[in-house]
C-alpha cells in the first residue's frame, strides 16, 4: 500500500488497515467497469458516499457507526478491485471468502464489528441497490425500463444529481465523510 503498510491477502490484519489507502484505492476503481459517461470513471468512492447518503435518507437517526458502515461497505474493494455481480458468483466462494476476511478486518480497524447486524446489514444492502439503480441511470446509460428491470426502482427515492469526480476530488470527499463520521 502506499502508506508502507503490507496486507496479507489471505489473513488481512486490522493493523495493516489504513484510511488513506482505502480512499486513494477506491477513488480510482471504477464502478461499472469504467462504461460510465463523463470525464471521469464514477468511482467506488463515489458509490459509497452515495450509499451513505441514501443510508442517511432511510434512517436518518442511525448511529455515527451505522453512517460509517455504510461508507465503508465496498472498502474491500481499495485491494480486490470491482467486480460485477455476475462475475463474482463465476468466480465463486473463494472470493466472497477473501472479500469478508478484508471487510472483517476493515471493520474492525474502525470500531465496528467484524459482521454487522443483520437489520444494519440488510438496510445498508437496500441503500446500496438504490444507489446502484441510480447510478444506471444517471452514468452507465440504462434506461428506466432497464434499471427497474435489473435492480428495481427504489421507492420514495428521487434520483440525486451524480457527476463522476475526479481520483483526487473523490478521495477527498471519502475522507471528509470518513472524518466525520469516525473518532480515527
Amino acid at each position: 500500500m502506499l502508506s508502507g503498510r503490507r496486507l496479507d491477502l489471505l489473513d488481512p490484519s486490522p493493523l495493516d488497515v489504513e484510511i488513506d489507502d482505502i480512499a486513494h484505492g477506491l477513488s480510482r476503481v471504477a464502478r461499472w467497469n469504467g462504461q460510465t459517461s463523463g470525464a471521469w470513471a464514477f468511482s467506488v468512492a463515489q458509490h459509497c458516499l452515495l450509499v451513505h447518503d441514501i443510508y442517511l435518507g432511510f434512517r436518518p437517526d442511525a448511529a455515527p457507526r451505522w453512517l460509517l458502515a455504510a461508507l465503508l461497505h465496498d472498502a474491500a474493494e481499495y485491494v480486490v478491485g470491482d467486480l460485477i455481480s455476475p462475475f463474482k458468483a463465476a468466480v465463486g466462494r473463494d472470493y466472497k471468502t477473501l472479500e469478508l476476511r478484508l471487510e472483517s478486518a476493515i471493520h474492525l480497524r474502525f470500531g465496528l464489528p467484524a459482521h454487522l447486524p443483520d437489520k444494519i446489514r440488510k438496510d445498508i444492502k437496500r441503500a446500496d441497490r438504490a444507489a446502484a439503480y441510480f447510478e444506471a441511470i444517471c452514468v452507465a446509460g440504462f434506461s428506466e425500463a432497464e434499471a427497474k428491470k435489473i435492480f428495481q426502482k427504489p421507492r420514495g427515492l428521487d434520483c440525486p444529481a451524480i457527476s463522476p469526480l475526479s481520483p483526487t476530488r473523490a478521495k477527498r470527499a471519502y475522507l471528509s465523510a470518513f472524518s466525520a463520521l469516525s473518532d480515527d
